[in-house]
């Protein structure tokens, strides 16, 4: 890192999601100070209108199941982390609930089998689930379906509580936290970037890590850099409680696809897990229709019969609320993470559409490596900041 000013952080992170919360606390373990700038409440963006997934089940071999893995094995050591009166993981709810994907049909569960074994060859754990054995794991399951896989590794956690107990940490360990506070622009000498600048205050800093989700392309571009970063519209059904009656996290193998989808249409595949409440979520929708935050019934009405053929009991459960939320898209479907050679000075954690909650935790892990000179954990190449073509090339 170049040399900061005195009495000035070491890093301003831009961004009090839950990437932003976790680079915070990690750049305060390896000995850096830290200034958090939020444009509006905390959590109040992508994290707060999440499902808290930590999941390797639904990511195809390459660097975004290589950060999966290393992000697991950092929530499972946090969750140990003593707290007053308990654990970190029980103070934001981890649930190492585990995944059951399911294949509807023959040709899917071929499609899965496939799958499977490329992620176990990657190291993770995928167990086969045949038809006869689905109500074994899921008894309220639909009959019928083909089959499916379990993955033991995928995990559940409150995003709000994590991210709120993130910054917590950072703030004990010295980093200042401002709400509220939208960056306007960015301290400059030269073309390095020095620091950033708010409605209230200029603060002069080392390194400045934009974290601001699906805003980062904005805020990119007031540095003069182009990250295309769009809203991806997603929602949410919760029922009323019940009692236990969904073990794991459950979806169709149809939902791996539209993860991995580049349309910007309008696309439903059921995703049914309970929560320590009793309430149900159901999900998942995507569809770009910018920063649109009107409700579809379309939309509400696929999740509600996506989930009803998953789960028949489901039927005559009553829906308490919907919401929604934006998953910050990246053309590519990989997040951006690392310092951008355009505008020295400026880092990058952003863009990790839906699994920003799951990544976070690697996402830090690197960036507090980059910024301090420690090799990464993993080769941060293919997540670079310079890796988009000019606007109107692609």
């Amino acid at each position: 890192m170049a040399g900061t000013p005195s009495g000035s952080p070491d890093l301003v992170v831009v961004g009090a999601g839950i990437v932003g919360a976790a680079c915070a606390y990690q750049a305060t373990q390896v000995g850096l100070s830290v200034t958090v700038v939020e444009r509006g409440p905390i959590v109040g963006g992508t994290t707060g209108a999440g499902e808290g997934n930590i999941l390797v089940s639904d990511k195809e071999p390459g660097p975004e199941l290589d950060l999966a893995l290393l992000s697991i094995g950092r929530w499972q050591a946090l969750a140990d982390l003593p707290l007053e009166g308990g654990t970190f993981g029980a103070a934001v709810e981890v649930e190492n609930k585990g995944g059951l994907v399911v294949a509807s049909g023959q040709s899917t569960l071929d499609g899965l089998d496939k799958l499977a074994a490329q992620q176990r060859d990657a190291g993770v754990e995928a167990v086969p689930v045949p038809a006869g054995r689905l109500h074994d794991e899921e008894p309220h399951l639909a009959d019928g379906l083909a089959g499916g896989y379990l993955y033991p590794q995928d995990m559940q956690v409150q995003p709000m509580l994590a991210a709120a107990h993130l910054l917590r940490l950072a703030r004990r360990a010295g980093a200042t936290v401002l709400p509220h506070e939208p960056v306007t622009g960015f301290l400059r000498d030269g073309e390095r970037v020095t620091g950033v600048r708010t409605a209230r205050r200029a603060i002069p800093a080392g390194s400045v890590l934009n974290a601001a989700g699906t805003w980062a392309g904005q805020l990119a571009e007031l540095a003069g850099v182009r990250l295309p970063v769009a809203p991806r519209r997603g929602f949410i059904l919760v029922t009323e409680p019940l009692p236990a009656i969904i073990r794991h996290k459950v979806y169709l193998a149809d939902y791996v696809a539209d993860v991995a989808s580049g349309s910007a249409a309008l696309q439903s595949s059921p995703v049914v897990e309970g929560t320590r409440s009793g309430t149900v979520l159901i999900g998942a929708t995507r569809e770009r229709v910018g920063f649109d935050a009107a409700m579809s019934l379309p939309a509400l009405r696929r999740l509600a019969a996506g989930a009803v053929q998953l789960f028949p009991v489901l039927r005559d459960v009553a829906v308490i609320r919907a919401y929604r939320g934006f998953r910050p898209y990246c053309p590519d479907h990989l997040p951006v993470i690392g310092p951008d050679p355009r505008a020295p000075g400026l880092h990058h954690a952003c863009g990790h559409e839906g699994a920003g909650i799951g990544l976070s935790l690697g996402t830090a892990r690197l960036v507090a490596q980059v910024l301090v000179g420690d090799r990464p954990d993993l080769d941060t190449y293919p997540f670079r900041p310079e890796r988009f073509a000019p606007e109107g090339a692609e």
